[in-house]
């Protein structure tokens, strides 16, 4: 018969349910924390995150909005999107308060650093996006409009397209921590990694394709980014992976 007492059992399970509402609650009050202050200022917002399709638009034309509420609603999503955005590194500390004490010392000591690697790489995809991705996409596309055919992109269709591209960018520049957390749990080599390097640069241009809105200009400049950001941590990986003594007994 097993020693635990069931009463210590849903005990520790209420405690880790309260620790985890805690911990959302602690999230959400940090969310609104940014979220709150940059509200007033959603249209100067959008305006800003407008303007690499902006001023690409042939002179005489701007933006619309079909839809009746749009004009207020979509300044206000891509303002809440953007706080979300911000206050990633707040979310990500509450995780880490819920799950560090779960975690060995030596899981500890790794994951921090792994946590905000990913964090400044999700912002480093974001920005790529905004000031190398998004101006050369929209100079192309609105150069190749047909003659007679005015460019007026709908507000909101065009806030469903750069939140795409930003989300694709921003998860695509994980591919060095993934890179590393394969060589470091033993899943794969650093040598096996890299005689599968024509399979992952033909992974890399389908990603894009799956990823980014389907135009060849934004899937080249994802696929690109993640080759060299796979070597990257390749070499990373090298240096500093070594799987345990125990992932190698295994």
């Amino acid at each position: 018969m097993s020693d635990i007492d069931p009463n210590d059992q849903e005990t520790s399970f209420v405690s880790h349910l309260v620790e985890l509402r805690t911990r959302l609650i602690h999230a959400i009050i940090g969310l609104l924390v940014v979220f709150l202050p940059l509200a007033p200022f959603a249209n100067d917002i959008y305006s800003l995150v407008a303007q690499p399709l902006l001023i690409h638009m042939p002179e005489g034309t701007s933006m619309v909005a079909i839809e009746v509420i749009s004009p207020f609603l979509t300044p206000l999503k891509l303002t809440l999107m953007l706080s979300v955005f911000i206050s990633i590194p707040w979310v990500f500390y509450q995780v880490w308060l819920f799950v560090s004490p779960g975690l060995y010392q030596h899981e500890q000591r790794i994951a921090l650093p792994l946590i905000s690697a990913a964090t400044f790489l999700f912002y480093g995809g974001m920005l790529f996006a905004y000031f190398v991705v998004m101006p050369l996409i929209f100079k192309f596309l609105t150069a190749t409009a047909p003659e007679g055919v005015a460019v007026m992109t709908d507000i909101s269709k065009y806030l469903d397209f750069i939140l795409t591209l930003f989300f694709a960018f921003g998860m695509a520049f994980q591919v060095p921590i993934a890179t590393f957390l394969l060589v470091k749990t033993g899943v794969s080599t650093p040598q096996s990694l890299a005689e599968k390097r024509p399979y992952i640069i033909v992974g890399a241009f389908v990603i894009g394709m799956l990823l980014t809105p389907p135009d060849i200009i934004s899937q080249t400049l994802l696929a690109l980014p993640m080759w060299l950001l796979f070597e990257i941590g390749l070499l990373m990986s090298k240096r500093f992976a070594r799987p345990t003594e125990h992932q190698t007994a295994q």
